[in-house]
């Protein structure tokens, strides 16, 4: 487990690498319309003290998988940057299936 660690003038704070790649996954499912996570879902890449993201997901059918992937980045974002000394840097989202509802979901985004 790789740990990063953020210093300032009043000391410092070590995330584990598996604090934000749970972080980064919560935030991601938390959206309408992810059907789930692909593989291992989540890879970060961490520079400094920004965070760069890539993000695996099947989506719905039937949802907009512009505007899913487009509120996944900013849920990604707000969760980063409020929980956390880092920044985000770039958050790609990587739509690679498309799932099918249950018929008694289908009305349920």
């Amino acid at each position: 487990m790789k740990n990063l660690t953020n210093n300032n003038s009043n000391g410092g704070v070590t995330y584990g690498n598996n604090v934000l790649l749970s972080m980064i996954r919560l935030a991601a499912q938390e959206i309408s319309g992810v059907g789930s996570l692909q593989g291992k879902g989540v890879k970060i890449d961490v520079v400094g003290n920004i965070v760069n993201v890539d993000v695996s997901i099947n989506v719905y059918y039937g949802v907009s998988c512009s505007d899913v992937a487009f509120r996944i980045q900013n849920n990604i974002k707000r969760n980063l940057e409020t929980s956390t000394t880092y920044k985000a840097g770039k958050i790609n989202v990587n739509i690679v299936g498309v799932e099918f509802r249950d018929s008694k979901d289908a009305n349920t985004l």
